[in-house]
C-alpha cells in the first residue's frame, strides 16, 4: 500500500502514542488542530506520588502520565491546569508532600465510580473540557524491566530512568512482567486513526512500554493512516546515551517492525551554555545522522524543530509545521 503524507483537517482522526513531557508539548498544540484526538498514554511509570497511591491504596495503575496528557487536552481555564498539576510540597510527616493533586483527584474519581478508571477519566475530562480522549495503553498491572548488555535485569520505570548508584550499560531489550493486553479503546483508535504520532518522549520508559503490550503493534500495522515518528532531540543518560537518529528508529523497526511512514528529525543547533548545563546530566543533542534515517523510513522531515530556550525540547508548532506545511499558508 503507497501510503502517501495526508492534507491534515480539523476533522482528522489523530491518534498520539507516548507519555511524558515530550507527550503533553505535542498534544498542547495538536488540540488546536483536531475534531478527534486520542491520547494513548504508557502505563509503567512506579516513582513518585503515582508509586504512592498504589502502595498506600492498592491501586495497580499509576497515573502521573494520564493527568499530564489530561491537562495537555485542557480548554478550561489555566487555573484548573495548574490545580491538577499543583504537587503539595515535602513535610516531615510526610502525608501529603510530594503528592500531586490531580492524581489524588483521579483516585478519588476512581473510588467515586466504583474503581473504574476509564469513567473516572471521562469525568476529569469533563471537569477540564478536554479536547480529545486520554487513553490508558492497558487496564492491567505490569512492571517495565530493562535487560543490560551483560545480561542483569533492571526492574521499574523509575530505576531504568535513574541510573544513579549504579553502572551504565546499554539496553539490551525492554520487556514487561507479566505480559498484559491493550485496552480495547486504545486498538480501536488506532485502528480507525487517520495519522498516528508516536513521542516525543523517552524511548525505553515512554515509548517502548506501549508497543509491548498485546494488540498495539498490530493495531498500528493494521491502520490505514501515516504513522509518523517524532525522533528525540537529546539523548538520555542511562536509556539511550550516544544514540544517533538512526539508532531510535532502528530500536523502534525492532519492537515495531518497519511500519513507520515518517520520521521527523531536528537539525537544530544550541547555544552552549544550554548544552554545558546538560552536559552535567550526561545529555546531549541527538546527531542527525539524516543519510542513514532514509534508509530506514520512506519519509524523513529535517528541520529546526527544537527551541533553544531555557529547556531544549521540542517546539511543537514547529513540529506540525514540519509534518503539515500547509498549516503555514
Amino acid at each position: 500500500m503507497n501510503r502517501q503524507s495526508p492534507r491534515m483537517r480539523i476533522h482528522d482522526r489523530i491518534v498520539t502514542v507516548g507519555g511524558g513531557t515530550g507527550s503533553f508539548t505535542m498534544l498542547s498544540e495538536l488540540k488546536r488542530f483536531a475534531n478527534q484526538l486520542s491520547a494513548i498514554v504508557t502505563m509503567t511509570d512506579s516513582g513518585g506520588s503515582s508509586r504512592r497511591l498504589i502502595d498506600e491504596f492498592g491501586r495497580p495503575l499509576p497515573l502521573g502520565d494520564l493527568r499530564q496528557a489530561l491537562v495537555a487536552l485542557s480548554r478550561s481555564s489555566r487555573l484548573w491546569g495548574d490545580l491538577f498539576n499543583y504537587r503539595f510540597p515535602d513535610s516531615s510527616n510526610g502525608s501529603l508532600g510530594g503528592h500531586s493533586l490531580g492524581n489524588l483527584i483521579l483516585h478519588a474519581l476512581q473510588d467515586l465510580n466504583e474503581g473504574d478508571l476509564l469513567e473516572a477519566l471521562e469525568d476529569a475530562g469533563e471537569i477540564l473540557n478536554t479536547a480529545g480522549n486520554v487513553i490508558p495503553v492497558t487496564l492491567d498491572h505490569s512492571t517495565l524491566c530493562a535487560e543490560l548488555e551483560d545480561g542483569s535485569i533492571i526492574r521499574g520505570e523509575s530505576s531504568i530512568d535513574r541510573p544513579e548508584g549504579r553502572e551504565v550499560l546499554p539496553i539490551r531489550q525492554v520487556f514487561l512482567d507479566p505480559d498484559v493486553q491493550s485496552s480495547v479503546r486504545a486498538r480501536k483508535a488506532l485502528e480507525r486513526a487517520d495519522v498516528v504520532i508516536i513521542g516525543p518522549g523517552d524511548l525505553y520508559t515512554s515509548i517502548i512500554p506501549c508497543l509491548l503490550v498485546r494488540g498495539i503493534t498490530e493495531a498500528i500495522r493494521s491502520c490505514e493512516g501515516e504513522v509518523i515518528y517524532v525522533c528525540n532531540v537529546m539523548t538520555k543518560h542511562g536509556e539511550t546515551d550516544g544514540f544517533a537518529a538512526s539508532g531510535f528508529v532502528r530500536e523502534l523497526h525492532r519492537y515495531l517492525g518497519r511500519r513507520v511512514d515518517s520520521v521527523l528529525v531536528s537539525t537544530s543547533a544550541y547555544p552552549q551554555q544550554l548544552l554545558d548545563a546538560y552536559a552535567g546530566e550526561q545529555a546531549f543533542p541527538v546527531h542527525a545522522d539524516l543519510d542513514e534515517v532514509r534508509e530506514l523510513a520512506p519519509r524523513v522531515i529535517a528541520g529546526h524543530f527544537s527551541t533553544t530556550e531555557r529547556l531544549i525540547r521540542h517546539d511543537a508548532e514547529r513540529v506540525i509545521l514540519g509534518i503539515w506545511p500547509e498549516h503555514g499558508e
